[in-house]
């Protein structure tokens, strides 16, 4: 694994543009960044990367099923004791699953490390899935790379036979989320696509704009009743809106399912943990509260059970001094995981982000940080995959 200094494209805004991508700066600062580029090995990819996402998918599959017939460790999860019954039952009957991201720590020699799962409303799907290979093609034409360089990635694929399966005979998809949240709205707007593609018909209605009818069911500006739905919008706040009561009755097959509660929850690091331990691929983690978490003597990050973007999340280790992003999570409560920092390339720290489509990994996107915790500002840095 190594980090490759690059020149950008001159036109890379206008091309960035011309394909949709228009979130490529975020206050002020650079997101997409095409600078750099790490490069990866086949082996790396092959033998550390996809084993791991495919192995640590399938001991979260196991948890939930653990979870979802356990009141206490619902309870631990900050899952509302009314929603059991339906989150269980999105498990018991299968519902499908679309996409997930895991976030790793990973340096090229020692096994990938999670540092979490997000597991029901991932972002950065079109930069990793286009516009990362668009770039890799003028680069392989401008002969920057070998005409053989490769990306681990085949995750617009992978969405679109997903959504097939899912959709055998085509149909009529909401899709939903914060229309006035840019980097959300295009992410949602690129899955529209891809559905349409696919062969289904997508209708996008904003979050705030879902209603009910006289029966309890959910339904868009003009009437038409949710059957299907895409949300980027998350469990825990869906729990705790004033529909809330009508999730169970409603008959909306969601995308994401109930079930992916249990898994878009920082509680999910220390029950991982505490069944799995030692696992190569997991870090040390336990609830705040639990006496275990003083065994992590060589420091921890403590993690509200919910956040976004690296909010409120602390670094709590020896010779440490990182500042805090408050945006007020963590009234649900805190998990400690063992401290292990990024890899460093110059002050640079890459997070791996590791793609579940269904149950197969599907590609790789790494954003990068000038600190320890990955943060709202993070870059995303494209990468190839040489040998």
């Amino acid at each position: 694994m190594r980090r490759l200094t690059l020149e950008p494209r001159p036109d890379w805004k206008a091309k960035a543009e011309a394909v949709g991508f228009t979130y490529h700066h975020s206050e002020g600062q650079p997101y997409w960044d095409e600078s750099a580029a790490y490069a990866f090995t086949l082996a790396q990819v092959e033998d550390d990367l996809e084993p791991a996402a495919r192995e640590l998918h399938a001991l979260c599959l196991d948890l939930v099923a653990a979870v979802v017939a356990d009141e206490a460790l619902l309870t631990r999860l900050a899952i509302p004791p009314e929603q059991w019954d339906f989150v269980a039952a999105s498990w018991r009957t299968r519902q499908p699953s679309l996409y997930g991201r895991f976030d790793f720590g990973y340096d090229g020699a020692g096994p990938p490390k999670l540092y979490e799962y997000n597991a029901d409303t991932p972002t950065s799907v079109y930069e990793c899935a286009a516009f990362q290979w668009l770039w890799l093609e003028d680069r392989i034409a401008a002969g920057v790379f070998p005409a053989q360089t490769d990306q681990f990635n085949s995750l617009y694929e992978q969405l679109a036979d997903r959504f097939k399966l899912l959709f055998p005979t085509g149909g009529f998809v909401h899709f939903a989320s914060d229309a006035d949240a840019v980097e959300d709205r295009q992410t949602v707007r690129f899955l529209e696509d891809i559905a349409g593609q696919a062969g289904l018909e997508p209708k996008f209605i904003a979050v705030k704009d879902i209603g009910l009818d006289a029966d309890g069911k959910f339904i868009d500006l003009e009437g038409h009743i949710l059957q299907a739905a895409f949300k980027l919008y998350p469990w825990e706040d869906m729990f705790r809106e004033p529909y809330a009561a009508n999730l169970k009755t409603a008959q909306v097959r969601w995308m994401e399912p109930a079930w992916k509660a249990v898994l878009s929850n920082k509680g999910l690091l220390p029950l991982l943990w505490a069944r799995n331990k030692g696992h190569p691929n997991l870090l040390p983690a336990f609830f705040e509260d639990d006496p275990e978490a003083a065994s992590l003597t060589g420091g921890y990050v403590r993690k509200p059970l919910f956040s976004r973007e690296g909010a409120n999340i602390e670094v709590v280790a020896p010779g440490v001094a990182e500042p805090v992003l408050d945006q007020g999570y963590g009234a649900e409560g805190h998990v400690r995981q063992a401290f292990h920092p990024p890899a460093d390339f110059a002050g640079r720290r890459p997070i791996l982000g590791l793609w579940m489509v269904g149950d197969e990994p599907a590609g790789l996107g790494v954003r990068e940080d000038d600190s320890l915790v990955t943060k709202n500002l993070a870059r995303f840095v494209p990468h190839v995959i040489l040998d």
